[in-house]
């Protein structure tokens, strides 16, 4: 059991015999980066080997609920290869076959696995949402619902790939899709909370209910001011950051393609009174549903659950996505290029991170290498919730302290990567 207190951190929690590397590269990090709070989990063939959190703050704890941003779009992928398990719905089939409204203003030949791959050209809205729509009971009023059925595409000009990141808009149509297939009508947030939350014994919740408001440890983004100056600072003389000043100028560099064509630019905040991501703290927000963005959770539930998915659907001996599910989920991964390099997309909608070749760009690099293997997706600033099914390993790991410029979160990427040389190790003593 470590209890150690590193500077100003309290770093608590245990690892198994041969992880102590984890270890070793955790206390280190909350030394020598701009951290507030973290957590971070590893399970490995259904045992859990790593279980780590740090704060100054004694209020948080390996149970604190941490908005996860984008690592939920693995949940409500779950969710959807649910209804493929039940035979319910086909990802070949068209978005109107299981909702004919859908299909107003052009929309009508789009598939379910083109709105998956973040190809559905819905990228952003022309109108923000209120929040209020976004509670469970509204949203079966079709409140966000109409929104989209109201909705032309766009894609990128030029011919451009057709692949954009669905960053927020994803999860409220997934939500859509779902809640008019889901046999009970049941939106994502219910079906999380009542087919994996509660017999897995984790916190998977979209839709935060008024007595969990107090569970909730808020996320803090690192003002670009802070940022610049200390990308400015050497290493040795104690930045806090993983990138200099010239390594974020050339990340930028190559993020402008993305940024020049990309169909948001222009748009409205997705939601009413959103200025800045410390929105995503207030409690009205929290309420509602925006699985895409806002579901809360913490590392010990977001690595059982990729446990879980690790090891084809089953968590020790019980099932809660069939092989019929499990499969579709992973298969027809698609490459095409999304802005963050190159990106392999199933028709479920999970990313699938694989080895880079001599040729391969620093952006795919950044991407891949370090998690070859895994599956699952990250979320803005610092989470990740991914699985790899060859080591069944099940991946959490949850920040406070938001870092908007690590686009495909490398910093807890070092902690994937050290957890595969563990068991390489591992697996050359034995």
């Amino acid at each position: 059991m470590t209890n150690k207190a590193n500077g100003q951190y309290l770093i608590q929690g245990t690892v198994a015999p041969g992880f102590e590397s984890v270890q070793a590269l955790y206390e280190r990090n909350m030394q020598t980066l701009e951290e507030i709070s973290t957590q971070l989990c590893v399970y490995h063939n259904d045992k859990k080997v790593v279980d780590l959190w740090a704060s100054h703050d004694d209020s948080f704890s390996p149970n604190s609920l941490i908005n996860v941003f984008s690592s939920g779009k693995s949940l409500e992928t779950i969710a959807m290869a649910s209804l493929v398990g039940q035979g319910l719905l086909n990802y070949a089939a068209k978005i109107t076959d299981y909702w004919p409204e859908f299909g107003h203003q052009g929309k009508q030949d789009l598939t379910v696995a083109e709105l998956m791959r973040h190809e559905a050209g819905l990228a952003a809205f022309d109108t923000s949402l209120d929040t209020q729509d976004l509670l469970t009971e509204n949203i079966k009023k079709n409140k966000v619902g109409k929104v989209i059925e109201e909705h032309a595409q766009t894609y990128r000009p030029n011919g451009g790939s057709r692949r954009e990141y669905h960053a927020v808009t994803r999860g409220w149509i997934i939500n859509e899709v779902f809640r008019r297939i889901e046999p009970a009508g049941r939106t994502i947030g219910e079906y999380l909370r009542e087919n994996i939350s509660i017999p897995l014994g984790v916190d998977a919740v979209v839709g935060v209910k008024q007595d969990e408001l107090s569970r909730r440890a808020p996320v803090v983004p690192l003002g670009f001011k802070f940022l610049f100056w200390d990308s400015l600072r050497p290493k040795f003389l104690g930045r806090r950051m993983e990138s200099n000043f010239f390594q974020l100028v050339a990340k930028f560099i190559r993020l402008v393609p993305m940024i020049r064509d990309r169909t948001t630019r222009g748009t409205p905040a997705p939601l009413k009174g959103m200025h800045g991501i410390q929105f995503f703290n207030e409690p009205a927000l929290a309420m509602g549903e925006t699985p895409s963005a806002n579901a809360h959770s913490n590392a010990r539930s977001l690595a059982k659950i990729a446990a879980m998915m690790s090891s084809g659907g089953k968590f020790e001996n019980q099932e809660f996505l069939n092989e019929t599910g499990w499969t579709a989920l992973h298969s027809d991964p698609v490459k095409a290029v999304m802005g963050m390099g190159r990106t392999i997309f199933t028709q479920g909608g999970i990313a699938h991170f694989t080895p880079c070749d001599t040729n391969s760009s620093r952006l795919d690099q950044a991407f891949n290498t370090g998690r070859e293997g895994f599956y699952g997706w990250m979320g803005l600033g610092g989470s990740i919730l991914q699985w790899h099914p060859g080591h069944r390993i099940g991946f959490g790991y949850v920040p406070t302290s938001l870092n908007v410029t690590d686009i495909v979160n490398e910093r807890g990427k070092t902690y994937q990567a050290e957890v595969l040389k563990c068991l390489d190790n591992l697996s050359a003593a034995s």
